[in-house]
């Protein structure tokens, strides 16, 4: 890591600890490129104690726009991984919106010689289950989704929570007629459907798991990802009552 990205790091560990969003114009030069992002990562989740060195963090979030593009990943802090009925009202979130998603969880281990073979075909095999799942996404940037990507990939993807609802074993849906019903305060429900931008949430494992695997380590059995979007980001504010529901497999609900 040079010493750019080193002090782009400590920026965004100071913007978590106080709660005050960087602006990113000074920092639009100092991370060249998804390593030096991926990096910026790592040392912001180290400085903060996220998980034990050398470890594999437990969750992720991983997606794109589509299958032609570069996928991303992000590993999550734990703390801010909640279940069914969340408050995120201890956050301080500056502008705060929310994805409705689908995660997986990994059936067994998977080392760095599997991860490089790995095909469209054998993801079912590696997946145990699966739930519904809310992401809070907010910058510690002030331009947030206007700063240029790669800051913005090195911010952990603008992450700022994840809640999870009841696992059900995970069985290959017609992901195409999928519905998603997203309920907002007292707002009409809003309905997607077949609106995931991979077309299947498993699709990605493949890619995720060899970003996972890429310094050598094993990933282990019931590591979580939580695949993309199905509504793109709808904005909240603090205080927001959320619920999101996946008929046939789930619904989860939050307070922002």
């Amino acid at each position: 890591m040079d010493t750019a990205q080193h002090e782009f790091a400590q920026a965004l560990v100071a913007a978590y600890r106080t709660g005050i969003a960087l602006d990113a114009q000074p920092w639009q030069d100092s991370v060249k490129g998804a390593p030096a992002a991926y990096a910026v990562q790592d040392a912001v989740a180290s400085e903060l104690g996220w998980w034990r060195p050398g470890d594999i963090a437990g969750y992720w979030k991983s997606g794109g726009a589509s299958r032609m593009a570069t996928l991303t990943h992000a590993g999550l802090p734990p703390a801010c991984v909640r279940g069914d009925g969340a408050d995120y009202s201890d956050l301080s979130l500056h502008k705060p919106g929310i994805e409705a998603e689908i995660a997986l969880r990994l059936a067994r281990a998977v080392t760095p010689e599997e991860a490089a073979q790995l095909g469209e075909q054998d993801v079912d095999a590696l997946i145990d289950a699966m739930t519904v799942s809310v992401e809070l996404v907010d910058s510690r940037l002030e331009q947030a989704a206007e700063a240029p990507a790669l800051l913005r990939l090195a911010d952990s993807q603008s992450h700022a929570g994840l809640v999870l609802g009841d696992w059900v074993p995970y069985v290959r849906q017609p992901w195409h007629q999928q519905v998603c019903e997203i309920y907002i305060d007292d707002e009409a429900p809003q309905e997607h459907m077949g609106t995931h931008s991979l077309e299947d949430p498993a699709w990605l494992l493949p890619t995720w798991l060899r970003h996972l695997t890429r310094h050598g380590g094993t990933v282990p059995a019931g590591t979580v990802v939580t695949t993309g979007t199905w509504n793109g980001v709808n904005v909240v504010q603090p205080g927001t009552r959320v619920a999101v529901t996946f008929p046939g497999i789930g619904s989860v609900s939050m307070r922002v």
